[in-house]
């Protein structure tokens, strides 16, 4: 008998999972550049709330976006624990401020579901897709959703 983890590897999708408070979170892998630790970033004036400032990463100045603080769940003191998940979007690089990175999954097409409609809020916008497995439910972010342009050049 294969275990789950071999049955979704066939056909399927690739993601970086992590962790924001108590939740799990996914970006798909081919978005992702980098993953690296926290370093500090310097505030910009003016900047919305839930950007955390800038860092220069080997000469590009990258946006850090506190995802906590951009999914609504409060915003986060970053310390040496959290990670930066460094993701491109379009022609935009940004960094996302998250507690931990998870997981690497392999995601079968049975295992994707669709966001459920709960209210006409954002949470429908932001998400894409949901991950169910191995007793685990995984929302995708949807990057074009958390990171519009104006936002990322206003940082």
């Amino acid at each position: 008998m294969q275990d789950e983890h071999e049955q979704t590897t066939v056909g399927g999708e690739e993601f970086i999972a992590f962790r924001v408070g108590d939740q799990e979170f996914c970006v798909e892998i081919t978005s992702t550049r980098e993953i690296r630790g926290w370093s500090q970033a310097t505030r910009l004036p003016h900047s919305p709330e839930y950007i955390v400032g800038v860092i220069n990463l080997r000469g590009t100045i990258l946006p850090i976006m506190d995802l906590s603080a951009r999914l609504g769940m409060g915003s986060s003191t970053p310390s040496e624990r959290h990670v930066i998940i460094v993701v491109q979007v379009g022609e935009k690089t940004v960094g996302l401020l998250v507690d931990s990175v998870s997981d690497i999954l392999d995601v079968g097409p049975d295992h994707l579901r669709p966001v459920p409609e709960v209210s006409p809020s954002m949470a429908s916008e932001m998400f894409r897709r949901v991950i169910v497995m191995d007793k685990r439910i995984i929302c995708e972010i949807c990057l074009d959703a958390i990171t519009p342009d104006m936002e990322l050049q206003a940082a």
